[in-house]
Formats: C-alpha cells, structure tokens, sequence
C-alpha cells in the first residue's frame, strides 16, 4: 500500500509572521474554512501565548472547525504549554506542539543552556504536555545544524516522554536536499523507538530549498510535512503547499505516496490567502502564478494546441483554476450568480451573497462579461472589515499643468461627511481629503494597483498598507476605475484600523 503524508499547515502561525501581515478573527476563520476544504490533515492556529488575538483565534478554530486537528504552538515553558492547552482543548481532535532550540549556537547564544539543561526541560515539558492531551508535537528547532548524536540523543527521549510527533526543522534554511534527507534517514536508523512517533519536517526557504528539502525528507521517511499557502513565513518563507503535493501528484511514478487533499481547491487557497494578507503572488510562482499555465513562445503554443502533455505537466483544472463553465454578465441573476460562488469554494452567509450580488450587477453594468477572477476580487475586497465609513461619492479635477485636488463624500451611519483637498496626483489627494473626513492622519507604507483580469475593461486592484499608532493595516478596493478602487482601499484600511484599535485612538 501506498505510504499516506500529513500535511500540516502554519498559514495561520508561521504565515502571519511574514513582514506587514496582520490577520483578525474573521479573516482567519476564512482561511481556516478554505484550509478544511483543501483537506490538510492539521492546522496551526498560531501562537497562544503570544497576544491575546492569538489565544482567542485558535479557541475559535476549536470550537468551530470538524475534522481537522487544531494545534497551537509552544516553547518548552510550563505557562506556555498551560496557555495552549487552553486554547486547543474544544477542538474535536487538540494538538499541543512545543519547540526548544538544540543547535550548538542557539543553545550558548539565544538559550545560554547547556545540552543536558536542554534535554532535560524538553523531557519534562513533553511529559507536561502528555498530562492535558495525548496528541503532542516536539520540534527540535534549528535541528539541521544540530549535533547529530544529541539529536537522537533529544529525540529519542521526547518519544519516551510521550511525543508522538517529532518534527526536525530546518528552521533557517540552511540545509540541501541530499543532505536534509540523509539527516531523516539517519533519525531513522539510529533513533530506536522511532517507530513509536511520526517523523515531521518544517523546512524554510532561505536559500530557495525548502520544498526540495521537504521532498527528499519525505523520500527518506517523513510522513508529516509542514508548510504554508504561497509559501508564505518568516523570512524568505516556509515550504509552499501546493508545490509540495502538486510535485508528489505529478509524479506519483517516483514518489509512490498519497496525500489527502483536494488539489482542486488550491488556487482557491492561494488567490484567499493572497488577497486577506495582501501578499501578491508572483507572476510566475509555480502551480498557482498568473503565467504557470500560460504560453507565450509560437513553439510552446504550437505544442500545446496539438497535445497539452508537450508542454503542461499538470492541467490548470487540477488545481481549481479551469476556465467558467458559466457566463456571468447583466442579464445573469441571483441563482446563477450563487450557485457559481459555490462551485468556486465560497461559503457565504445570506447578507454577504446579497452584497456580492450588489457589487456583481453594479461590475456587471461596466463590462459584458464577468470573470471567476472579478469575482474573486468582488468578494475578498471587503472580507471581515466593517464598513464604519462608506464611500458615497467622489470627485477629481487634475491635469499634468494643474494641483489635484478631490472632494469625498462619505458615509457613517446616517450622517454624510464631505470634505476637499489637494494633493501631488488625483490619488494623492483622494487620499488626504479621505483623512480629513475620517479625522484618521496615518502613513501610506504601500500602494500596489494590478489588474485583475485583461482587456480595457478590467478591475484594478488597488492594494494599500497604512501606519498608525505602531500598527500596520493593509486596504484592498476593486473596480474598473483605479481612482474609484484607490479610494475603496484607503477607506478599506482606515475602516479596519478603526474597528481594531477604536475610533478614540486612532484619532488621536
């Protein structure tokens, strides 16, 4: 029988991580709903000691996801394990992973412990683990530049402890392939009760190996993978999911082992997860980039159109990101429209088809078709950021022989506030009466527009982070205007800054 690996997702810990990104409650509910689908066997829901956001995310996850194993990260301290215990407790099936350093210079540098100090807190933090769940991971971090004697030395001890997960990070990218899977071949022979654990594996991308890392591993014996959406982490990023089990799915002939994801909701995953941390993915990022399924050169399309297999590995279907079965334009109504966010992996509560729909009829006065990709971008704009202020209208006077200036009207709750101001662009100016109307002086870190599909006709994407009060809020607007989808995004941003540190603060 075909060996089975696990896939173990950290968007939600290590992903967050990534430089700029900060994701609420909702936006990580959304996330984890789309990671259920997707069929990862174990979700990390973050760090439960870490902030009180943390704590109450992975709570939520618990007590609101089935059929996935919600574990929360720890360091081998009592408090810490204490912490994430309470956090992971309602979940179906709790996981509590803890982590000590075990590499000679984080040892004497970061922990200033010796090698026996280590062991010895990594076996009673396991053993103090074991007491609230049976299910525990221990991760020996930076273990690719670990002795490798101690290493199984820790390892073998943590299993006696009661580990019953043991995973070897290559926690700063340091490692090759030839090399990283010698390592989890060498657990394997010299570790005598690794038989009693599954051997995990958390590779970073620093020097661009992490999913050949992660692959030679599993050639060698790991049957748990960690990694994240896009790649997404600290750093230069994790190992990226999709190219993990599109890799083993393309060729099954060498790798002759199964997974239990559903490949067809892995553009879905990328395209949300892109969109709520406001991380672009690149044009020709493998399996899930905007060229990866597209061909340019006369020879490549002259192959493709006689046999795809000449130059396609994989079919763009197989990831979920086919061409419409359906044509959706003005004349298109509310079924249709609901049955396709369906089909696409959306599910949206009643109140939110209804303002999708809004939006869809609105886009669908502008252009005479609309695509599965403008759809995507209609719903995610607004995912779990109350609208405290609405744009009601707007308007621009500039020219290159001109000062822009710009008068926004905007609305909250019953009341409309209009102010004008001027800037260096439409844009610019767009932005400082927006500030004037909200009472809301932050800092534009980002501004980032791309369009969403082709054509004169298509969306812009505007992409804003803003700064305040030490806090970074990233502002996403959609439409076939760029200033309308600018101003969309800014309001975006301020409206979640707003609702995350309070309307008293942030005027200040």
């Amino acid at each position: 029988m075909a060996r089975t690996i696990k896939i173990f997702d950290t968007t939600l810990r290590d992903g967050e991580q990534t430089p700029g990104v900060n994701l609420n409650l909702q936006e990580k509910m959304e996330i984890a709903k789309q990671l259920v689908r997707l069929g990862v066997d174990i979700i990390e829901g973050g760090f439960a000691i870490a902030s009180p956001g943390d704590f109450e995310s992975i709570m939520t996850l618990s007590k609101n996801l089935k059929g996935v194993t919600i574990a929360s990260l720890c360091r081998a301290v009592e408090k810490d394990i204490d912490r994430a215990w309470e956090a992971v407790q309602y979940a179906e099936s709790p996981r509590i992973h803890t982590f000590i350093a075990t590499s000679d210079i984080h040892m004497k540098y970061k922990l200033k412990m010796t090698e026996e100090e280590v062991l010895e807190r990594a076996i009673a933090m396991v053993k103090h683990a074991k007491g609230y769940c049976s299910n525990v991971e221990f991760s020996a971090e930076d273990a690719s530049r670990t002795r490798e004697e101690f290493l199984y030395r820790i390892v073998e001890a943590v299993i006696n402890a009661g580990a019953t997960t043991v995973n070897i990070p290559d926690t700063v990218g340091y490692s090759t392939p030839q090399e990283f899977g010698r390592l989890i071949r060498n657990i394997r022979n010299n570790v005598p009760n690794i038989d009693k654990a599954d051997i995990s594996v958390h590779c970073h991308n620093d020097l661009g190996l992490a999913v050949a890392n992660s692959l030679a591993a599993v050639e060698n014996g790991a049957v748990q993978v960690e990694c994240t959406i896009n790649g997404l982490g600290e750093r230069a990023g994790n190992a990226a999911i999709e190219e993990i089990i599109m890799g083993i799915n393309t060729r099954k002939d060498y790798y002759g082992i199964t997974h239990n994801i559903d490949t067809t909701q892995i553009y879905r995953a990328s395209r949300l997860v892109s969109s709520l941390t406001g991380v672009n993915v690149q044009p020709n990022k493998a399996i899930v980039g905007a060229n990866a399924f597209a061909h340019e050169s006369g020879i490549h399309q002259h192959g493709v159109l006689s046999e795809k297999t000449t130059y396609e590995i994989m079919t763009p279907e197989s990831v979920g990101m086919g061409k419409n079965r359906m044509v959706l334009g003005k004349l298109s109504g509310h079924h249709a429209f609901e049955e396709r966010l369906k089909e696409m992996g959306y599910s949206l509560s009643d109140e939110e088809v209804k303002a999708a729909f809004t939006k869809f009829k609105d886009l669908a006065d502008k252009k005479k078709v609309v695509t599965d990709r403008d759809i995507e971008a209609l719903v995610d704009e607004n995912i779990a950021v109350p609208e405290i202020y609405v744009i009601d209208s707007f308007q621009i006077n500039s020219g290159n022989k001109m000062i822009s200036t710009s008068t926004v009207s905007i609305r909250k709750d019953e009341e409309i506030i209009t102010e004008a101001a001027t800037g260096d662009g439409p844009v610019d100016a767009a932005f400082n009466a927006i500030e004037r109307a909200t009472g809301v002086n932050a800092e534009l870190v980002h501004y980032s527009i791309k369009a969403v599909t082709e054509g004169k006709d298509a969306l812009g994407e505007v992409t804003v982070k803003i700064s305040h009060n030490g806090s970074v809020f990233m502002g996403k607007g959609v439409s076939t205007d760029i200033i309308e989808a600018s101003v969309k995004a800014y309001l975006n941003a301020i409206n979640r800054s707003i609702s995350e540190i309070g309307e008293s603060i942030i005027s200040q």
